[in-house]
């Protein structure tokens, strides 16, 4: 349950389904406002202590089984952006005992990973390069400073540990109180219980939610369902690419060790083992995860829904499932083996494909906001509450999280790709986290590109919103398929001899993935000049623009090319196609521009052509003049390379000379194989992205995602050539780029 902005009607269904609705006034909403969004997830738990506190169904917390392994809270993320939702919410639950006068049941007695083998070592170490521009604490500790903190603690294989202050565990019944409790002290109604029954969009983007108490109006919703996320994305046709998936967790009685200790013992992850352990009363809770090959997807809810009323109900448990890490947990912490078990508790959580969470707004649903997917709720709760919150009231995201972008997935996410991702992500929930990691279930999904079959042998393939994209290529001889490192690995070689191609003769890269839109109508320029802080482009003409939120941050990148009048072709990165065309249709419908806007993504292949020899190479296929007269740069043609219709484009983020080329999808085969024919007599070959990137680094193009996000302006990222100021209200000093938060492209 998620309460929000004022006439935001936040849902849930199931039993207990809540509806929650902000009363407040809207002077009041500048202060802490966290308040505006209070986290409420669902489950049961059996056991002693906090399990038994789990509410009856129908009441607030009467889900919060899983919580009990949930309840770990971590400041660690091993990517970059999620460990500022973990600070918040740390912080947050601090001090919510004295703000609400609800205590939460909070330890913080910190947390070791412990490394076993040197790559962990290594991967503590690259983890600690990520950490530095955060406010949080991480150290890489000793082997004698381990069994210093943890003295239950063989200590035979361990190497190192990395180390975080403030990390432990949390009373998930009593923190969903105290969230409820600080909801209603600033004005929150709560209403429960109170099934959805139907969810009716409105003309003007409201939207009316019905249940069995009546229809509650609301100016936008945001799916908090849990388990029932599906469910509630069915009723609008939406089906969000998610999976139950069992986790157990064992319980034991109280040791004697643990009960002569002087402090609590901090959390344990064992990483090889693939488990966590933390002290509970006198107690160990031990929770490990499966190899994707003996982990269970809860199958019945995935085709049949989540039961209706599911309450305190658990699955059956399995100790077979897990003995293998039962016994590695034994001989890392001996006195596991004295101990008896008093509960194995056996529930579902909700896995998305990657693992992490889907958050904001929903392309092609006005309106409809998602908040699912948690397969490590309890620690993002605040965080993503107090993310949303910002984000819905001032209009734009309060920082960079494109990682849990819901609209990272499209309509190639089915039932049977997610089920496979879930099986994989799960069982790697602790494998070793290398740079540029790739995960192989579920692919190739059905968006390949037209030239898959012709290079999948020839490449290592990466994965790219669905498609298959080359990464680089394999010579004969050479050292073939995926192989992870943090230092050189057997990519570096070929992809050098790639650059080499590029800088000195000429080469052909798959760019298919682009999202590409056509918008056309008589309000197009209209809508564009309001979208790009660039000037629009004239007719046959190509230019790189930005949208920039209303804080002057820099929402995307594209190329914008002016078909013929008012027509227009719009491009950008494959992981961005969704999250840039949401933002597009959003300010159409805001504007009530008259436009239509068409996404082509699936539709047309690209095809780049780079290096000093490319308009060599062309030129053989085309009787129109490729000369750089005739052809300037950024000038965009419709032509026939050997009769394949194409849209030419000269330009190439690789920086050299070189030409994209967008063509029906079915055309990429025959296509790329006249090109390579034609370019024989110049040594043309293939080349990948990480050449590419490469290249584009060289000749300092900027990628969005890496030199350029939500949390940069466009000063910050050095793109003064693409932004004309005339454009702009409230203009900030270009001496003092910190200060672009103030200006921004104005609204209609």
């Amino acid at each position: 349950m998620v309460c929000g902005e004022a006439n935001t009607g936040v849902y849930t269904r199931g039993k207990p389904t809540l509806i929650c609705r902000n009363t407040m006034e809207r002077q009041s909403r500048n202060s802490d406002n966290w308040r505006w969004l209070c986290w409420c997830e669902s489950g049961l738990s059996l056991g002693q202590s906090r399990h038994e506190r789990c509410g009856p169904p129908g009441k607030i917390g009467a889900h919060c089984w899983i919580y009990l392994a949930r309840s770990l809270t971590t400041y660690f993320h091993p990517g970059i952006n999620l460990k500022k939702i973990h600070y918040y919410s740390i912080k947050l639950y601090e001090k919510l005992e004295e703000e609400t006068g609800q205590a939460v049941g909070f330890h913080q007695p910190g947390s070791i990973r412990i490394a076993t083998t040197p790559v962990r070592v290594d991967e503590f170490k690259y983890q600690m390069t990520r950490t530095g521009w955060h406010a949080t604490e991480q150290y890489i500790i000793e082997p004698e400073k381990i069994q210093e903190m943890f003295p239950l603690l063989n200590m035979n294989k361990i190497l190192a540990g990395l180390y975080n202050p403030g990390d432990g565990h949390i009373d998930p019944y009593s923190l969903t109180m105290a969230l409820a409790a600080g909801a209603r002290k600033y004005g929150a109604l709560l209403k429960y219980p109170a099934l959805v029954t139907s969810l009716k969009p409105r003309s003007d983007g409201t939207w009316d939610v019905e249940t069995p108490q009546g229809s509650v109006r609301a100016n936008r919703i945001v799916n908090a369902a849990g388990f029932w996320a599906r469910e509630v994305g069915k009723m609008i046709g939406l089906e969000h690419p998610l999976i139950p998936v069992q986790h157990q967790y064992v319980v034991t009685s109280s040791i004697p060790e643990v009960k002569a200790l002087k402090r609590e013992l901090p959390v344990l992850r064992d990483l090889e083992g693939s488990f966590y352990l933390r002290q509970e009363r006198d107690g160990l809770l031990f929770g490990p995860y499966e190899s994707q090959e003996k982990m269970k997807v809860q199958d019945t809810w995935v085709t049949n829904g989540v039961p209706p009323g599911f309450g305190k109900e658990l699955f059956e448990s399995d100790l077979d499932r897990i003995m293998e890490h039962i016994e590695i947990a034994m001989e890392m912490v001996p006195v596991l083996k004295k101990a008896d078990i008093i509960n194995v508790v056996n529930g579902p959580i909700t896995y998305s494909p990657d693992i992490l969470p889907m958050v904001g707004p929903h392309q092609g649903v006005r309106n409809y906001w998602v908040a699912v997917g948690f397969g490590y709720g309890i620690i993002h709760a605040g965080g993503v509450g107090k993310y949303l919150s910002d984000w819905i009231l001032h209009g734009e995201p309060p920082f960079d999280l494109i990682e849990l972008d819901p609209n990272r997935y499209g309509k190639w996410t089915t039932t049977q790709y997610t089920e496979a991702k879930a099986r994989e992500s799960y069982g790697f929930n602790n494998i070793v986290g290398y740079p540029k990691e790739e995960r192989f279930a579920g692919r190739p999904t059905q968006r390949v590109s037209g030239l898959y079959k012709t290079l999948e042998s020839k490449c290592s393939m990466g994965f790219h919103a669905g498609w298959e994209q080359p990464h680089w290529f394999y010579k004969p001889g050479q050292d073939t398929g995926y192989r992870p490192s943090f230092r050189r690995t057997n990519w570096f070689e070929p992809v050098g001899s790639e650059y080499k191609q590029v800088m000195q003769r000429v080469g052909v890269i798959d760019l298919s993935p682009f999202g590409k839109f056509n918008i056309k109508g008589q309000d197009s320029i209209r809508l564009l000049d309001h979208l790009f802080a660039n000037v629009i482009p004239k007719v046959g003409f190509t230019n790189i623009s930005h949208m920039l939120t209303p804080k002057g941050r820099v929402y995307a990148e594209l190329t914008v090319s002016h078909q013929s009048p008012g027509e227009f072709l719009l491009v950008t990165g494959s992981g961005s196609e969704l999250h840039d065309l949401r933002w597009i249709e959003e300010e159409a419908v805001r504007g009530r521009y008259d436009v239509e806007i068409k996404n082509v993504t699936d539709e047309f292949g690209v095809l780049g052509v780079a290096g000093p020899h490319a308009r060599k190479v062309l030129q053989k296929l085309t009787s129109e003049d490729l000369s750089d007269d005739a052809f300037k740069f950024l000038q965009t043609k419709s032509l026939k390379f050997s009769n394949i219709p194409v849209t030419a484009i000269r330009i190439s983020y690789t920086g050299e000379l070189g030409w994209e080329l967008y063509h029906r999808r079915e055309d990429s085969a025959a296509l790329y194989d006249v090109i390579m024919n034609a370019g024989q007599e110049e040594g043309i070959d293939n080349f990948g992205t990480y050449a590419m990137n490469a290249l584009r680094l060289e000749k300092a193009f900027r990628a969005w995602g890496s030199e350029m996000n939500c949390d940069t302006n466009p000063l910050e990222a050095g793109l003064e050539y693409f932004v004309k100021l005339n454009k702009f209200y409230d203009v900030p000093s270009v001496s003092r780029p910190e200060k672009a938060g103030a200006w921004s492209s104005g609204r209609p």
